[in-house]
């Protein structure tokens, strides 16, 4: 199993750098960042800096989507940074939740970002893509590299991941939903005649190592609030009881009231009180070292192949520590 830390890019930007460094210094061998340029700043910037300032590291959105920049742009960054740094990057990419809506607008279709995974990959990789009806190439592009990973919760992204993307990042690490969702990944691959097991699966969540449950769970309710939105906008399209989604991921939204995005995936946020406890543990990965190993273990005999750990809490640095002294090791040396 693989390890990859999230982090948002607050300033200062140095700061970001540097647990990224002692990620890697740690075992880590992704390093992921939100993307939404009004609530934090610009993360392909930063991702330069931590390609610049590690050896191994893997750099890439968590995620990015296709409208905030144009397709060849995105493309465009990807394949420079790739140019400058030997393919060390990889594109986590969906709908777009706070970045669309900060800024006023809609999540992309289905539709729209589908098509966007092919032509930035065919861009970024050196071929002929379809830009707005024209036909475009980066001419400078030589052995550029980049899988495109796909965020999904519903059955429709699910079945996309599996059909298009390189990879699939499921934003919680709930055991039962996590080998329901890889399944209907890995069957809508297997119908598109690709190899299932070809597919990387992401399981990404806030981890934090202590023995303070009740401290831990304050630190990480954020995440239910966060999932909440993208439940949300799956419960009104397919409805509360359409069988279509299970009702384990679905249940605990009937309170949700509101949801301000000034507190987007922050520690405190007062518009996640309706998560109850049961969901940060399902959703999140908590406890003493020993705790995670176990989830770990379980999370990985279900085809999961990375666990990026969400670190927006009070404990940042000893989470990363204790990961790279107690579980990575651990899981590596089975």
């Amino acid at each position: 199993m693989d390890f990859g830390v999230v982090l948002q890019t607050d300033p200062p930007a140095a700061a970001v750098v540097g647990l990224m460094r002692r990620a890697e210094r740690q075992g880590f061998r992704y390093g992921w960042t939100f993307d939404s340029a009004v609530l934090w700043q610009e993360p392909f910037v930063i991702h330069s800096r931590i390609l610049e300032h590690t050896d191994r590291l893997i750099v890439g959105p968590m995620v990015t989507n296709p409208s905030t920049r144009t397709w060849e742009v995105t493309a465009s960054t990807f394949a420079t940074l790739n140019d400058m740094y030997g393919n060390r990057t990889v594109c986590g990419i969906g709908r777009g939740d706070s970045a669309m809506r900060v800024a006023g607008r809609r999540p992309n279709t289905l539709a729209r970002l589908g098509e966007s995974i092919t032509v930035i990959r065919d861009l970024a990789e050196g071929r002929e893509a379809t830009v707005d009806g024209n036909p475009v190439r980066l001419p400078w592009v030589r052995d550029g590299r980049l899988p495109v990973w796909m965020a999904a919760y519903g059955p429709k992204a699910l079945a996309m991941a599996g059909r298009l993307a390189d990879g699939f990042i499921l934003q919680l690490a709930d055991p039962f939903l996590t080998e329901w969702m890889v399944k209907a990944v890995r069957d809508a691959a297997a119908e598109a005649g690709r190899d299932p097991d070809a597919l990387t699966i992401c399981v990404a969540a806030p981890a934090y190592i202590g023995e303070d449950p009740a401290h831990a769970r304050e630190q990480c309710r954020w995440f239910g609030g966060m999932v909440g939105n993208h439940v949300a906008d799956l419960v009104s399209r397919y409805g509360e009881h359409s069988g279509m989604v299970p009702e384990e991921l679905t249940a605990y939204i009937k309170t949700r009231e509101k949801y301000d995005y000034a507190h987007h995936g922050r520690a405190g946020n007062p518009d996640t009180a309706f998560v109850p406890d049961e969901i940060v543990d399902r959703f999140c990965v908590l406890g003493p070292p020993e705790a995670h190993i176990e989830k770990l273990r379980a999370l990985r005999a279900l085809g999961v192949d990375q666990f990026a750990l969400y670190a927006m809490h009070d404990s940042k640095e000893a989470t990363i520590d204790a990961y790279g002294t107690d579980v990575i090791p651990a899981l590596a040396a089975e």
